[in-house]
């Protein structure tokens, strides 16, 4: 079903759309991240999240393993009031770009509080977790990403793993439809604000981009390649969300949250840092959500704002996916609404939709 809500009751690809035309100015970055050193962590000295610390929640750094071996690092955020019997758990990423400081860590300590054990986790070769280069991506990777969280909660005292769920925000949103079609373990998915990141990258805006365009950048990226061999090293793109005037609306709204106090965070690909120059390259090809049906007869709930640039992305997959399938559309909101404002997030709605489908 599809329906509005009223308030009432990212990815952020402020320069995404120089991937495809990657043959740019580099913008050489040097990130050192720091890995959460073990499993189970103690509570950091410092909160460094963009969002207020809930009382009512248990927090702490975790780090696990993907299928790849490359050591990914999370918050875990529990219900303070735990009791004795195992919770319902949440696999939480996104937007893209972005890291578990950000908005993952808003949604998941926000349905902590509302019962949930609920991991935000910050994708391979981004944020605290491991992966060399840095500020990589992959479709692939990044699907599995999600599988390993769930291998993590899966494991943990407190979560009952048959009761797994999972929210992918923005350009996760993507992906986060892409693991549930493929892992059968997670019972229900949302996707918030959702971006098709292999879409836009080959397609660009409402495929906009054509053959001839889609050929040459494949053409520049492809001879990058070499440059960054001879290197040793990848050439990154511009910086992203720094505005010189005349930027659409959108990307006006990816600044104001990446670049500025809201939501600015020194780790985060889209705060003043970029993805390699050829990232795109394994985005190009790749579908992600080509087996969107497969995820049925698991329920799936997209949520995206009224007056998002991006809504089409969550109109075609509410089209293409099978039922039970809802669709939500939050009036006056913009994608990046979505982020972090809590009368726009329908936080209430997604505990209902998780507390049903995890039952």
């Amino acid at each position: 079903m599809t329906h509005s809500l009223d308030p009432a009751d990212d990815f952020s690809p402020s320069r995404r759309s120089l991937m495809m035309a990657t043959g740019a100015a580099v913008a050489a970055i040097g990130l050192t991240p720091a890995i959460a050193a073990a499993q189970g962590a103690a509570e950091p000295e410092i909160w460094d999240k963009v969002f207020p610390k809930s009382d009512a929640v248990e927090h702490r750094k975790v780090s696990f393993k993907n299928r790849y071996g490359i050591a990914l690092s999370g918050d875990l955020y529990l219900p303070k009031n735990l009791g004795s019997a195992p919770l319902a758990a949440l696999a939480i990423s996104g937007p893209f770009g972005a890291v578990k400081e950000q908005s993952s860590g808003l949604y998941a300590q926000t349905l902590a509080e509302r019962g949930f054990a609920a991991l935000a986790f910050d994708p391979s070769y981004t944020g605290e977790s491991g992966g060399e280069p840095r500020n990589i991506a992959s479709p692939d990777i990044n699907t599995e990403d999600f599988s390993a969280a769930v291998d993590f909660l899966g494991l943990q005292p407190s979560v009952d793993r048959e009761r797994i769920g999972i929210i992918g925000i923005c350009g996760f949103g993507g992906m986060a439809l892409n693991a549930v079609a493929v892992d059968k373990r997670v019972k229900a998915v949302v996707a918030s604000t959702m971006y098709d990141m292999t879409r836009v990258m080959s397609k660009g805006y409402n495929d906009s981009v054509t053959l001839e365009q889609r050929t040459q950048a494949l053409e520049l990226m492809s001879r990058q390649r070499w440059v960054d061999a001879e290197k040793g090293m990848p050439a990154y793109q511009p910086p992203y969300n720094q505005l010189k005037g005349g930027e659409p609306q959108f990307l006006v709204d990816y600044h104001d949250y990446y670049a500025t106090p809201r939501g600015y965070h020194p780790r985060a690909v889209n705060s003043g840092n970029s993805w390699s120059q050829t990232t795109p390259l394994s985005f190009m090809n790749m579908p992600i959500l080509t087996y969107i049906a497969e995820i049925a007869p698991r329920p799936l709930l997209l949520i995206h704002g009224e007056k998002a640039h991006s809504r089409y992305f969550s109109e075609t997959a509410f089209a293409n996916a099978a039922e039970p399938k809802e669709l939500m559309i939050i009036p006056g909101a913009s994608h990046v609404d979505l982020y972090d404002q809590p009368d726009k997030i329908p936080f209430e709605r997604i505990a209902a939709f998780f507390d049903q489908h995890l039952a």
